[in-house]
């Protein structure tokens, strides 16, 4: 009895508090819409000075120190992305602690800081070992541009496969990342991206090997006009893409990201077309480079153009179909398109480009071709995860979502994002709620 005295005696003061309470926090969400109205309204000339955006982490990644020797290394868990930093002639280790009923593959992204340079050949190599230090598979990445840094992707795999002999066994493994540097590169260090995915293996053993003939030859470009996609900052904030014609801007030591969805038995074709400058007609060397990256973050393909400020085009080599059966090749691109999901394609513009061009944005028509019917997939036994095209995906393509959209629990928000609504929208949106909420109590 003295308890629900207690409760109805304090009833009209909690009542009170509780619409005080809702009162501040309407005053704070209202004060932050303003704040957000006043930074989408800057004009586009105050944002032409200011700093190229650095790369976009994945804000989940977990901070990781890499081992100077095997037996102090930490583990790498899949599904789960991680940071750490690796200096001039590092070598750092991870440990994987791996079965023998999935294919594993371990990423890194190498990100150098802005503005430094780089020799012809500088950077790194990754690779998977087992405790006798035989490896499972590596990938060497390099700037193959020279002069100039930008991001590096590669990936190293470990496939469980009947014809294999060594890397079959469960057990502990090792990730190795090894950077490799001219003496006159700078000494910066790098940060890494890492992460640790896995593919399930196939309900049976299916054809693994490649067909003699495909169709290498280049579609007509997409119709239509271009149409506004400023790419993202890095793989978790990639902008969604799907067969069209892109337009966006991309300045000076800038490189920007994008994902398309590729599926089985298709094709992905890709140009980047840098558009005219008057500002001079001097020759830069590889002022633009176009890569192409697969769903596992693993490296394909890389074209460069030069430009002297008439229209200049890098064009990705033609790849193969995406197939299983394509992992039996030692050719690079080729082996690279081995699974269906999102591709990643990369535009980066020399720093080069400054000293004769200006610092200011040069204009980007990126231009992409999806070709080919979808195949039925290869049969996984399990969750294929990463390494398949849902409708959800074809949909984020549509309304150019980036991958920060898709790993967000908060399906409100994007919702709202993908219709148009700036958050100042949201946040008076959810002020209108609480308001009438409010009333509706009282």
């Amino acid at each position: 009895m003295s308890t629900q005295a207690g409760e109805t005696a304090g009833h009209g003061t909690g009542r009170r508090e509780r619409t005080a309470a809702r009162t501040r926090k309407a005053a704070a969400l209202l004060t932050a819409a303003a704040a957000v109205g006043t930074l989408t309204a800057l004009p586009a000339s105050a944002a032409e000075g200011a700093a190229i955006p650095p790369y976009a982490f994945d804000p989940a990644a977990q901070r990781i120190q890499g081992a100077a020797s095997s037996a102090d290394a930490d583990p790498l868990e899949p599904g789960r992305t991680y940071r750490d930093t690796l200096k001039k002639d590092g070598k750092v280790y991870y440990r994987l602690n791996l079965d023998t009923a999935k294919n594993s593959y371990v990423s890194a992204v190498a990100v150098p800081r802005p503005g430094g340079k780089a020799a012809y050949g500088d950077g790194f190599r990754i690779s998977i070992q087992d405790g006798s230090g035989r490896e499972c598979g590596y990938q060497e990445v390099n700037f193959a541009t020279g002069d100039h840094v930008r991001p590096l992707t590669g990936y190293a795999r470990r496939i469980i496969h009947p014809d294999d002999i060594s890397c079959q066994d469960a057990g502990t493994y090792y990730v190795l990342v090894e950077r490799e540097s001219d003496a006159a590169s700078a000494p910066d260090d790098w940060e890494l991206e890492l992460q640790h995915v896995n593919e399930p293996l196939l309900s049976k053993i299916g054809p693994d090997k490649l067909p003699e003939s495909w169709p290498s030859g280049t579609p007509a470009p997409p119709a239509g006009g271009p149409k506004e996609r400023q790419g993202g900052a890095g793989f978790h904030t990639a902008v969604s893409l799907q067969e069209g014609e892109w337009r966006a801007d991309v300045r000076p030591g800038e490189t920007l990201f994008w994902r398309v969805p590729v599926d089985w038995g298709q094709q992905i074709f890709a140009t980047a077309e840098l558009g005219s400058s008057d500002a001079g007609d001097e020759l830069v060397g590889n002022a633009l480079a176009l890569g192409l990256d697969n769903p596992a973050r693993g490296f394909v393909d890389l074209q460069t153009a030069s430009y002297r400020g008439d229209p200049a085009t890098a064009a990705l080599a033609p790849q193969r179909p995406v197939a299983h059966e394509n992992r039996s090749s030692y050719e690079t691109a080729t082996n690279g398109m081995r699974f269906a999901g999102w591709y990643y394609l990369t535009a980066t513009l020399s720093p080069e480009i400054a000293q004769e061009y200006g610092d200011g944005p040069l204009p980007l028509i990126l231009r992409v071709n999806v070709t080919g019917e979808k195949k039925a997939g290869p049969g996984y036994a399990g969750d294929p995860g990463l390494f398949q095209v849902t409708g959800d995906d074809r949909k984020a393509a549509a309304n150019g979502a980036t991958g920060a959209d898709a790993a967000s629990a908060d399906g409100t928000m994007v919702a709202l994002a993908a219709g148009g609504l700036g958050l100042g929208t949201v946040l008076l949106v959810g002020l209108g709620a609480w308001t009438l909420l409010a009333r509706r109590r009282a």
